[in-house]
């Protein structure tokens, strides 16, 4: 793997994570127009660390604040918003966590294909406008109930399917519950950190099982460096514009996406 394959790979992920726009098609379509051999998993391991960091780094006063009042809550001194949104993202994983161990070898084998990807990032990118267009409201994420949790957490299951955009559909869900698009947003990536975490650590556990002896220390290194650093600037530039500009540029882009995968795969 060459210099600019890890420049434009970790730039990709880092800017694909976290916006509603599916990384899973962007990472399909590059090496169809650059014809660049696989990355490998160490490759990819380190870049979804990056982007842990980056999303944890960004949110490290929030983490702290929910944290200390679950502790708080969990040691029977009440229940406060902070616990509650700590609940809300403890148990919004859940639904994914489980539908990642129950259906990871048919996601594997059955929906990794362009046309899927395609249809789904076309058809996602329609309800996405749909929720930003009639379910918009005032709610913040201190506001959240179980029955929300319910909804996002399970709007988070459907990710696994690639095309769908985890970041995307959990909007989509916290929008059509009322919620303001920051909040959404916010709501989406606080989410982010442990479902980051689990499939992060999940990879490490598949590259230990079987390791690559060709790793490439300084590639790793500056792939997750870059795409840390392209996570936390996307996030910082969408929580910043997304009241103001709102969905539909991102609805744009995907059905754009879509119709090119469609035509390169059909």
């Amino acid at each position: 793997m060459d210099w600019l394959q890890v420049w434009v790979l970790a730039l990709v992920q880092g800017l694909t994570e976290f916006l509603p726009i599916s990384s899973a098609a962007h990472l399909i379509l590059v090496p169809v127009l650059t014809a660049w051999e696989d990355q490998g998993l160490a490759f990819d391991v380190a870049t979804h660390l990056g982007t842990l960091v980056a999303i944890m780094a960004h949110f490290r006063h929030e983490v702290v604040a929910v944290s200390q009042a679950w502790v708080r809550q969990v040691s029977g001194r009440g229940a406060t918003p902070e616990s509650m949104l700590a609940w809300a993202v403890i148990f919004g994983t859940v639904p994914a966590a489980l539908a990642g161990l129950i259906f990871a070898g048919v996601i594997e084998d059955s929906l990794r294909s362009p046309l899927v990807i395609a249809t789904t990032t076309i058809g996602f990118a329609l309800l996405l406008w749909l929720a930003d267009w009639r379910g918009r409201g005032s709610r913040d994420e201190f506001t959240i109930r179980w029955r929300d949790i319910l909804v996002v957490g399970g709007a988070q299951a459907l990710a696994l399917i690639p095309g769908t955009s985890r970041s995307g559909v959990t909007m989509t869900a916290a929008l059509l519950l009322g919620f303001s698009r920051r909040a959404a947003a916010r709501y989406s990536f606080l989410l982010a950190i442990p479902i980051l975490a689990l499939a992060s650590a999940y990879q490490v556990l598949k590259l230990v099982q079987t390791p690559d002896e060709t790793v490439l220390w300084a590639q790793l290194f500056f792939g997750a460096v870059i795409a840390g650093v392209a996570a936390w600037l996307a996030v910082d530039l969408f929580l910043k514009l997304i009241e103001r500009i709102g969905m539909l540029p991102f609805v744009i882009y995907r059905l754009i996406l879509g119709v090119v995968l469609l035509w390169l795969f059909l």
